[in-house]
């Protein structure tokens, strides 16, 4: 069991500092072959009190929406940001290099939030991190940001209606989704696609065709 204080330790020590391919602008510390990390089953962490460590891969999702925002900055420019299920952080760190007026990057899982936190440092920017389940809640933002969330069906159902909720208060949300099998398609209206290089390991591929939607409005027009 990896005590809390030492997640910062752990981290360095099992990641390198790496540029994503599809976001060579920002470095982040990832997982690649030469580490143990990368190759320990999910039971093998469980045993060490580790959740799997989504936060030390570059997902498709991830790496297709963070290309979104800095190619497209108007987005966010001078607006408040919240980056849903944050990991490594890479969608939030671009999000402030577009110019957003804040972000704050959300994770349950607490060695995202320190990786996050690490990222952040390494970019030069400064991110406000929490560590909390904020599902069906309202949010202070303008923006919300979710790379690679629809990949579970009872995520998925939380969700929608959470996103429902969200872009009807005026909240503009982007969803960065490698062709996730659980993606409400009514819901969304495409924005931009792009061929995102991944790890065979992970993905089965080598590259993954990466969308980026944006959540409907209420009463939007679905030939939109």
């Amino acid at each position: 069991m990896i005590p809390l204080g030492d997640r910062r330790s752990f981290i360095l020590a099992n990641t390198s500092l790496l540029h994503p391919p599809h976001v060579p602008e920002i470095a982040l510390h990832l997982a690649s072959e030469v580490h143990d990390l990368w190759i320990r089953t999910e039971e093998e962490l469980a045993a060490d009190g580790l959740p799997p460590p989504f936060w030390a891969f570059a997902w498709a999702g991830g790496q297709g929406l963070a290309r979104f925002v800095l190619d497209h900055p108007e987005r966010v420019r001078g607006r408040h940001v919240v980056d849903f299920a944050s990991g490594s952080g890479l969608v939030a760190i671009a999000a402030m290099k577009a110019g957003a007026a804040s972000v704050l990057a959300l994770d349950i899982d607490p060695f995202a939030a320190e990786a996050a936190r690490l990222n952040a440092g390494e970019n030069g920017v400064a991110l406000t991190v929490e560590q909390r389940d904020t599902i069906g809640e309202a949010l202070n933002a303008d923006v919300l940001l979710a790379g690679d969330v629809f990949y579970d069906p009872n995520f998925s159902l939380k969700l929608e209606p959470w996103f429902d909720a969200l872009a009807a208060s005026g909240v503009a949300i982007y969803v960065g989704d490698p062709g996730r099998f659980y993606l409400p398609a009514g819901r969304v209206v495409r924005e931009a696609v792009y061929e995102v290089p991944v790890t065979r390991v992970l993905e089965d591929a080598d590259v993954k065709r990466t969308t980026v939607w944006r959540w409907r409005r209420p009463g939007e027009n679905t030939a939109a």
